[in-house]
């Protein structure tokens, strides 16, 4: 995490060894850690860090199609005491219980109701931590580690964020309720450092489709910096969080390692934005301090269709062949702009395709096609139509998406990745064999370097898709 927040302030927090209860022992990730010499050249697609979480809990909308455990998507069974949570079977129950033992009770007493996810982590950090668990340690280099207390807890910052406040006086009173008969319920001070650590460290647990499932926090990749322009990617396998370089780097040193913690399909104002009202800093990396980013992300098309150029609509004309930029432009793309951030905001759960392709339809007058609302909406129809079955209106849609989320993404992203493996999918499906195998190629190349050669998503479904199809285009 950014290196603001690598100090914390002892005072601020109770001292937890006297909680220590010895039936939860405190590990060491020790051995997770990749064996990279620091002064050893990282190179693309190098594994630099392997780590397991400290605390994690899967999302509720998944708790009975997934396991509470392993994460995986299979018939699960629920625990027969508190009814709450799910595994797929006795081997995951019997792992889990260490934690669930101490966590099934509160569950018990809150069920039927749905416990909030922050809730639920907030609970096992706080039986971690009354269980040893403050002395657990992450690593992030042989030698190198960080514990819980270690994180940045920016409790000055959210003493005076009313929204933060709000949501950790809610938590609160749903942890009072779950732990009512327990002593070990933190005090509002304690409660908002642990919170605070959760918040500004937390991570989603991604599954192959970059879909989030789980939340989590680990301790060693804490360490690591936000860049809206990254040289790594955290991906995951399971529980288990891979941070992979997606460039080159002179050596294994930390403060030169970058993830992006946002959303880098958001225009400059938008991202720093998002950092500072999640992170508390903000950004003032390459691409969030160069102004000709926010000109292309929210761009108009030239009114002369010969002229690729992305247009500023505040101007008179057209600074790369002269076009005069006339009032009904000016005034049909604030028109498209605005009607397009409002239909976008209110599918954020659920893409209609029908809504998307009015909105395109609108958007191709006015809108250059690096415009990242354009993209969005690009991407909210290839989706809409993948969930419907629309086949030939996806593959439109994924072709012209490639461009935008090859700009913003960059060209070792998984999102990217990601894309062409879909791409590639449906073109298998409508048998157009040469293309699709073009498109599981390049997924490949991307997704080697971003998950590993070794991970389940390249090893199990993109190779035996690419070897299918090429048997089939040679049959």
């Amino acid at each position: 995490m950014p290196s603001n927040r690598r100090i914390f302030a002892p005072h601020l927090i109770r001292s937890l060894e006297s909680l220590n209860i010895s039936n939860y022992p405190a590990k060491d990730y020790k051995k997770d850690v990749m064996k990279m010499k620091p002064n050893k050249a990282i190179k693309r697609g190098d594994r630099i860090l392997t780590e397991k979480p400290f605390a994690y809990v899967l999302k509720s909308q998944f708790r009975k199609e997934r396991c509470d455990n392993c994460l995986s998507s299979t018939k699960v069974m629920k625990c027969s005491n508190c009814h709450y949570v799910y595994y797929c079977n006795r081997a995951c129950q019997m792992e889990a219980w260490p934690l669930h033992k101490i966590e099934c009770p509160f569950l018990k007493r809150i069920y039927p109701r749905t416990v909030p996810d922050a809730a639920r982590i907030l609970c096992r950090i706080i039986i971690k931590l009354n269980n040893g668990g403050d002395m657990e340690k992450g690593y992030y280099t042989e030698t190198c580690f960080r514990k819980f207390r270690d994180l940045m807890s920016h409790y000055q910052e959210i003493k005076h964020d009313p929204r933060r406040l709000e949501h950790l006086e809610s938590l609160h009173a749903i942890l009072s309720e779950m732990m009512q008969d327990s002593a070990i319920v933190p005090n509002e001070a304690e409660l908002l450092t642990i919170y605070g650590r959760l918040i500004t460290n937390g991570f989603n647990i991604l599954d192959a489709e970059m879909n989030s499932i789980a939340t989590a926090i680990f301790l060693g990749v804490s360490v690591t910096d936000h860049s809206c322009k990254p040289n790594a990617v955290a991906t995951f396998e399971g529980t288990t969080l891979h941070i992979q370089a997606i460039e080159d780097i002179e050596c294994l040193d930390w403060s030169k390692i970058f993830i992006s913690y946002i959303d880098l399909l958001n225009t400059p104002e938008q991202r720093r934005k998002d950092l500072k009202d999640n992170y508390y800093f903000l950004c003032i990396c390459s691409k969030c301090i160069d102004s000709q980013e926010s000109l292309e992300m929210e761009s108009a098309c030239c009114p002369n269709r010969k002229c690729k150029a992305c247009v500023d609509v505040k101007l008179t004309n057209c600074s790369a062949c002269g076009t005069g930029i006339s009032p009904r432009h000016r005034n049909g793309f604030n028109e498209v702009m605005e009607l397009t951030k409002l239909q976008l905001g209110s599918m954020k759960e659920v893409a209609y395709l029908d809504v998307c392709k009015v909105l395109l339809n609108k958007q191709e007058e006015f809108m250059h096609p690096l415009n990242v609302w354009y993209i969005k909406t690009l991407d909210a129809a290839f989706e809409a139509a993948i969930d419907v079955g629309k086949w030939p209106e996806a593959m439109n849609y994924g072709k012209k998406l490639l461009p935008g989320f090859r700009k913003y993404h960059g060209d070792w992203n998984p999102l990217l990745g990601l894309l062409y493996l879909k791409l590639a999918k449906i073109q298998h499906h409508e048998s157009y064999l040469k293309e699709c195998i073009e498109n599981f190629q390049e997924a490949r190349k991307i997704l080697e370097v971003t998950h590993g050669r070794d991970h389940s998503l390249i090893q199990n479904q993109l190779k035996p898709l690419l070897l299918q199809a090429i048997a089939e285009s040679t049959a």
